[in-house]
């Protein structure tokens, strides 16, 4: 909801149910208000015909269904008067009771005929064709409609949601609240979107002890989560304890004495490495643990052997009159002999060539062969440099929601992909739990290839699988290190080399694509970055401000972070007119013509092609152009490549300016400008790889701007950003 927009009052009477998730309460319905019959949409959970309602929410318009009200609180009282019972009851909201039974209820009951079915079973039994147990039934279910909205006042007093609330009562019924009032965390149980915070917020409020028992435990689960998001799908048993102390205000002893007790009833997974002890959430261990058994059975029971490879490779190389280098015929000999392949290597190196030659001597001998990659651009790129289809990981895997609106995949090991080799780029950015999807829907015969470049930066996601099954030298790696003599021209592929061997680059050469602006003050340089994007590599290389430029910033936060660069940006590339319409999230405000990144999955946005193909999500990192603010409908339109996405207001807050980003969300795009900000970065941001992800992600011309000593401190810095995993250790034990 847009924090800007007032929040509106109706009520009125629920003339029908349009539409009802049965999951999430989400219910489209009509509405009878003072004047005019409406449709309202929101989460709005067992309401019913006939029934008295009191909404909050504001109007918008649906890109197909037209005006309704979005809501975002209802309020519900049982119908008082006969018409409204008769409604309610012949409505089909009570099970067990039609038009007819209701009609008979209420000429018997009158206006009483709600009160005597919920408390007065043995009353309605006395009625022909009623029996006690099909009144004791009836009423069951009308306690029901009482008591979730006694949760969802209950739970609303602290900002919990009514999605939060609806899958609660779901699991609990009419205990829900006793279950809180017992055990409060119950509500940071997976599926309930509740935090640790709001949690210990009502544990407060009944007085609860800082050590007690469903406390301590719910805060090791807490830190554990939490860490994740920082990408660790682990933790050591002594540091979870530690940090869990510091948080909870509790003793070492009593962490590691509530720790023991979760391990020994299997809520967590311990394992020990190297003599050190590790602590898994259980999805985490079963994704790195299956990621291990799967990929250790394609080792032993490999794809088929190609044959005659060398002949294959000569033919290739006469054809279009070129040699392969040692170590990329090793790696075609490889992908194609073993079955299993991680192909890895910087810029410049020949990735592409043999991945190509790869591609086609598999099509050659009648393999089909898929192609995928974890982010859109990721997957365009594959594609224009392969000549082949490449789709997104979540798209090859056909991903749909679950009960809980959840995503999951229809391609898994009951309904297999159907190729005979797969091959991956860009795997230093899938995840755990995304990898191990993936490898879940393989098939057994299948030839996995995996492509990308280890000294980038680590998926966003939990895990560090490039890196893991790298180190574990238990699968096939060929590194290619040798750059071609076509790309020693460019000083962005030779200096992102120097970079990685912790090497210097060469900055004074004037007449190349890579430079080096030397300026030390922090405002100097963020005037610089603005004059470059929108001034001097405009007239000098005839590039566009949104399309070819972009700024890469270590940070969010700062005069040189993304924030303050995109405002600036922003306000020269795309200043604010009569002529442009406006929308308002809480951090930005967006207007026609800007540039835009999605800094989260939603898979509910709906978007279409000009060839007719059509469908819904957009994902993390996606890039794209707002060309349409529709204040009329409340829509905002937004172009990816060759998808045109379409937003309500309520989904804008999932948009950023995208003049300027971070390096991490740069990962899986390349531009053909990169200008990026050298000056005042915080120590924890300043190490290489971080430098050397943003150095490759530049196609024709790369600008560094600040000064050499933050240069050299970051190269010099090869201490990766640590995250603690146990698939390496899977490999190496064999499981």
């Amino acid at each position: 909801m847009n924090p800007n927009e007032q929040m509106l009052e109706l009520c009125g009477q629920v003339e029908n149910i349009v539409y009802r998730n049965e999951q999430n309460g989400y219910t489209v319905i009509e509405l009878i208000g003072e004047d005019s019959m409406l449709t309202a949409v929101g989460i709005m959970p067992m309401v019913s015909v006939g029934e008295s309602v009191r909404l909050l929410g504001t109007f918008k318009s649906h890109p197909s269904y037209g005006e309704q009200f979005s809501v975002s609180a209802c309020e519900r009282s049982l119908p008082e008067n006969l018409d409204g019972i008769l409604k309610y009851l012949s409505s089909g909201a009570i099970k067990g009771i039609g038009p007819a039974t209701a009609t008979r209820l209420v000429n018997e009951f009158k206006a009483e005929t709600l009160s005597v079915l919920e408390n007065e079973p043995e009353r309605v039994a006395k009625m022909k064709g009623i029996t006690l147990q099909k009144a004791k039934a009836i009423s069951e279910q009308l306690k029901q409609a009482v008591g979730i909205k006694e949760l969802l006042s209950y739970l609303s007093a602290y900002s919990i949601t009514p999605q939060s609330a609806v899958m609660f009562w779901k699991r609990y019924g009419n205990n829900a609240i006793s279950v809180i009032e017992e055990n409060p965390y119950t509500l940071c149980e997976d599926g309930f979107d509740v935090s640790f915070e709001t949690a210990d917020l009502i544990a407060k409020s009944q007085s609860r002890p800082n050590d007690e028992r469903v406390r301590v435990r719910a805060g090791l689960a807490h830190v554990l989560m939490h860490n994740r998001l920082n990408g660790h799908t682990c933790l050591p048993y002594d540091k979870l304890c530690q940090t869990a102390s510091r948080l909870l205000e509790v003793e070492y002893e009593v962490t590691s004495s509530a720790l023991d007790e979760m391990i020994e009833d299997n809520s967590l997974t311990l394992e020990t490495f190297d003599n050190k002890d590790f602590v898994f959430t259980n999805p985490l261990h079963l994704s790195e643990t299956y990621i291990s058994a799967r990929l250790q059975m394609l080792l032993r029971f490999p794809a088929v052997k190609i044959s005659n490879v060398d002949k294959q490779i000569e033919a290739i190389e006469k054809e279009n009159g070129i040699l392969y280098a040692d170590l990329q015929k090793k790696a075609i000999f490889e992908a194609l002999d073993k079955g299993l392949l991680i192909l890895t290597g910087g810029p410049g190196t020949g990735k592409t060539t043999t991945l190509n030659a790869i591609i086609r001597i598999l099509k050659q001998n009648g393999q089909k062969v898929c192609l995928c990659a974890p982010t859109g651009r990721a997957a365009q790129r594959m594609s224009e440099l392969t000549g082949e289809e490449s789709k997104t990981i979540h798209r090859l895997l056909e991903v749909s929601w679950d009960t809980d609106d959840k995503p999951v995949f229809k391609k898994n090991e009951r309904n297999m992909l159907n190729c005979d080799a797969l091959i991956v780029d860009e795997v230093s950015m899938v995840d755990s739990v995304l990898f191990e999807s993936l490898v879940r829907a393989l098939p057994l015969s299948c030839r996995l290839i995996l492509v990308g470049d280890s000294d980038q930066l680590p998926s966003v996601g939990a895990g560090n699988v490039l890196s893991d099954l790298i180190s574990s030298n238990t699968i096939p790696v060929v590194s290619l290190s040798e750059i071609f003599r076509q790309s020693m021209k460019s000083l962005i592929v030779t200096n992102a080399h120097k970079i990685v061997n912790g090497e210097m680059p060469e900055t004074n050469i004037k007449d190349n694509d890579f430079f080096f602006l030397h300026i030390n003050s922090q405002q100097d340089v963020a005037n610089t970055i603005v004059d470059l994007c929108t001034n001097r590599l405009v007239k000098s290389y005839g590039y566009s401000s949104t399309d070819d430029i972009q700024v890469l910033s270590p940070t969010r936060k700062g005069i040189l972070g993304t924030q303050e660069l995109n405002a600036r940006l922003q306000e020269v590339i795309n200043p604010q007119s009569k002529d442009k319409a406006e929308v308002t999230s809480a951090l930005y405000t967006l207007r026609e013509g800007d540039k835009v990144m999605q800094v989260k999955n939603n898979y509910n946005i709906p978007w279409s092609k000009k060839n007719g193909e059509f469908g819904e999500g957009v994902f993390n990192g996606d890039i794209g152009k707002l060309f349409e603010i529709n204040k009329a409908s409340k829509t905002v339109k937004v172009i990816f490549d060759d998808k045109i996405a379409v937003y309500d207001f309520d989904s804008v807050s999932d948009l950023e300016p995208a003049y300027a980003t971070t390096v991490h969300k740069s990962q899986g795009n390349e531009f053909e400008a990169v200008v990026m900000p050298m000056c005042n970065i915080a120590p924890q941001l300043m190490y290489r790889n971080l430098l050397y992800t943003a150095v490759t992600r530049a196609k024709k011309l790369l600008i560094l701007v600040g000064n050499e000593n933050a240069l050299k401190t970051m190269i010099d810095n090869n201490k990766r950003i640590l995250r603690y995993t146990g698939l390496k250790e899977f490999l190496l034990r064999g499981e």
